[in-house]
Order: C-alpha cells, then sequence, then structure tokens
C-alpha cells in the first residue's frame, strides 16, 4: 500500500463521542482502492463535534471492479476488452465554422497542427468509442496525421483529402474508413444545422459493423510498440520538481504557433487539470466546449513537439517531419514545464520525450494534448 502523504483530510464528526483521550477507529472500506483510517479526538464542544484527521492509503494495482486494466493510453483504468481493441484515429476541423464539436472531451488523446492557411486540423485518439453516437464533426486528412495514427495502431477516420495521402493510404498497413466510400450501413451521416463541409459526423455504435464489412481488423495487430508513454501513479503524480530546470507553467499561449486558433491552456490547482481555450468566432476567445456533453476539454499532459516542416505548394498544403530525433519538446503537467527532445524511429515506432540526461519522461495518468509547432515558431507561458 501506498500512502499518500499528502492527502491529510479534515472530517466533521458526529458520533463516536469519547470523554478522555482519543481512541484510534478504522471507518469502513467504501471502495476497492481507498482505505482511511481516522483518529478521533476529544468533542470540540457540547454537541459531540470533532476534528479527525485521516490518512487515505491508495493500493494503485487493485482496479476498481474486476477484469478492469490500465490503459496504454491514459493509464485510467478501463474495461479488459478494449486494451487490445484498436483505436480510432479521427480527423476534425478546427476553424470557427466547424464549432461546437461533439464528443471530443471524451478523446484520450488529442493531436493539433496546422495545416493550409494557418487553420489547424485536430486528430482525436479514441478508445472507447463503440457507445458515442455523435463524433466530429469530421474533414479530410493530412499525410503527416497517418503517421502519429499509426503509434496507436489505429483506424483512421476521415473524409477524403488531397492527393499528397494517396501514398501512405496506399500502405497495406494502413487501415483508415474514408466517409467518401460506399457503405452498407455508413458510420457517417450528415446533420441539418449547418453548412457543408462542416457538417458531417461519425456514429461510433456503427464502427464496428463498417470494420466487418471492410474487412479490417479492429484487434491491436502488434506493429507498433507494445509500449508508449510511461506512467506515473496517480497516488505518486510526476510533479516535476525533481528538475532543477523545471519553471512554472499555469498559463499556455499557442497564439504564436496558431496565429488564427490561438488556443491556451489554463491550469486548474485544484484538479490538476488544464483548461483549454481558443478563438471562437466574432474576434471572441472562449472555453472550448465538447457540444455534446457542455464539457470543457482538460487535459492532464501537454507536450509541445517542434517539427521541421516545409510548404509544399502556392496552396500552402504542409509537409511536418514526423519520423525524427534530438528535437526540441517541452513537457507540461502539474503547473510545471521542462524542455526535452523527442524522437520516432519508424512509421509504427511511439514518439518518445526524454529529459536533458537522456531519461525518458514520465507523464501523469490522465489525457494528453499534443500540440505540434512548425520549427522557429514559440509559444508562450507563464
Amino acid at each position: 500500500m501506498k500512502k499518500l502523504q499528502a492527502a491529510l483530510l479534515a472530517i466533521t464528526a458526529t458520533s463516536l463521542l469519547f470523554s478522555g483521550c482519543g481512541k484510534h477507529e478504522q471507518s469502513p472500506v467504501t471502495g476497492s482502492e481507498v482505505v482511511v483510517e481516522t483518529i478521533v479526538s476529544e468533542p470540540l464542544n457540547e454537541t459531540g463535534a470533532s476534528t479527525e484527521t485521516a490518512i487515505v492509503e491508495v493500493d494503485d494495482t487493485i482496479p476498481p471492479e474486476d477484469g478492469m486494466v490500465r490503459s496504454k493510453l491514459t493509464n485510467e483504468w478501463i474495461p479488459k476488452e478494449l486494451y487490445n481493441q484498436r483505436p480510432i484515429a479521427v480527423m476534425t476541423p478546427n476553424e470557427s465554422s466547424a464549432i461546437p464539436h461533439y464528443a471530443l472531451s471524451e478523446a484520450s488523446i488529442l493531436y493539433e497542427a496546422n495545416v493550409e492557411g494557418n487553420m489547424t486540423r485536430m486528430m482525436a485518439i479514441y478508445e472507447d468509442y463503440a457507445s458515442i453516437e455523435k463524433i466530429g464533426n469530421i474533414r479530410s486528412l493530412r499525410d503527416y496525421y497517418a503517421y502519429w495514427a499509426f503509434e496507436w495502431d489505429a483506424i483512421i477516420c476521415h473524409y477524403g483529402g488531397p492527393y499528397y495521402i494517396d501514398e501512405v493510404m496506399a500502405k497495406t498497413t494502413t487501415d483508415n474508413l474514408d466517409g467518401n466510400l460506399s457503405f452498407k450501413n455508413s458510420p457517417y451521416f450528415r446533420s441539418n444545422d449547418r453548412q457543408k463541409p462542416h457538417n458531417a459526423y461519425l456514429d461510433g455504435t456503427a464502427i464496428g459493423d463498417a470494420l466487418t464489412e471492410k474487412k479490417i481488423e479492429s484487434k491491436d495487430r502488434g506493429i507498433a510498440d507494445e509500449t508508449h508513454y510511461n506512467f506515473a501513479m496517480p497516488s505518486e503524480p510526476n510533479t516535476l520538481t525533481q528538475y532543477s530546470y523545471a519553471e512554472d507553467a499555469t498559463y499556455i499561449n499557442m497564439t504564436g504557433c496558431y496565429p488564427l486558433t490561438r488556443c491556451y491552456f489554463e491550469y486548474n490547482e485544484a484538479d490538476g487539470l488544464y483548461y483549454r481555450s481558443q478563438y471562437l468566432s466574432n474576434g471572441t476567445d472562449g472555453p472550448h466546449i465538447d457540444g455534446a456533453n457542455g464539457e470543457q476539454l482538460t487535459f492532464s499532459n501537454i507536450i509541445v513537439q517542434s517539427c521541421d516542416w516545409a510548404k509544399r505548394d502556392p496552396q500552402g498544403y504542409l509537409w511536418f517531419g514526423t519520423v525524427d530525433s534530438s528535437r526540441d519538446a517541452w513537457f507540461i503537467t502539474q503547473g510545471k514545464l521542462i524542455k526535452c527532445t523527442w524522437e520516432k524511429n519508424s512509421e509504427f515506432g511511439a514518439t518518445r520525450y526524454y529529459d536533458q540526461a537522456g531519461n525518458e519522461i514520465t507523464f501523469n495518468t490522465g489525457k494528453t494534448m499534443v500540440l505540434i509547432i512548425e520549427n522557429g515558431t514559440m509559444f508562450d507561458y507563464q
């Protein structure tokens, strides 16, 4: 059992009255992960109210329900059947006319990078998608996103794309569900509440049938790295305080890298999460809200990853270097930031991040935002 030294709780007791010295009692166990011991002090007043100190101990190895395992994407507990199920990687536009997005808060990992015209596009990695009835909206693929999807052996969900994707789509190892294809029962649908092209969505409940129809393997094929991120257990989070060069980072402003989206993140110390906001419309910024549940997008970890890049043509289509080494990155968590490096050694290899001593960094349990920036641009933080 690992003791949470920081979790000393003040509890008001309305029973167990004692007239002498405090008596040791053990409270009932209310969950498989938490055991609480309390020391009941003398009553503070005639009502018998007293202040107790509780030490909470957590065993991170015990699942809350039988048959659950820890996710490779978030380190959160998931049903065992999801562990070897391939995730989906969904292409989502991010210009103001594409907002609100639906089910984006349910993605385990979210990538963002520029596309033509300084717009950004996002790729959301969903681990548990089969019960989500409306995901998106959905737009076209750029080839560099495919190589980030490969790391998770993900099935790419998109609506077409420029001819630059043809080479990667032709690979026998690439699996995708293109909304332009013909399906007996298409997992894609269009709504009537907005104009094309921003009204296309994906029905997660229909993906299983689509994979069967297109003869796409839904189980892990064993061609991506078995392990990806290294995770700290929730009871012992990585606070980055072990690094002498760690800096405060409670506000992250990406305007210098994404001049149109202008997304930014604010750290909430109470829950240890970064809350995402961005440009919305009519010159206003505000919280990035999931239209399906009204929740603001939040993340335990943020990676800013600098990549080589180039413009491919006069239309501004971009290329990013995805397989590379010793490039700059920044890891942000728990209100702190460290500069690090990243490398990805093969198409299906995981992108790994290393501190200045060459040690692979440790992520915290929860969702991760990966912000891809063009080499030579910079973000602000404080």
